[in-house]
């Protein structure tokens, strides 16, 4: 499939699934800067909402919940293509 027209709804979807369900609540302009260009695969993607939300430092991530992000976001990004 090509691209779509309303992937930057898909991306917002995704953030807000993650705020609500796990309190992944990105800064606005953060948030702006997912939905404009988001990363292009699960990993980078997850990495990048961990930076957003200041928690940059994979090293110091709880691998649980780092598992529950990426299962989200991955979730949402395989309706993407």
């Amino acid at each position: 499939m090509g691209y779509r027209d309303d992937l930057d709804s898909d991306v917002q979807r995704l953030l807000n699934e993650l705020c609500i369900k796990l309190g992944f609540c990105l800064p606005p302009d953060d948030n702006r800067r997912l939905c404009a260009a988001p990363p292009g695969d699960v990993d980078a993607f997850t990495d990048a909402v961990f930076e957003a939300e200041g928690m940059g430092d994979m090293a110091y991530v709880d691998k649980h919940l780092r598992r529950q992000v990426r299962e989200v976001v991955d979730r949402h990004m395989s309706r993407w293509h």
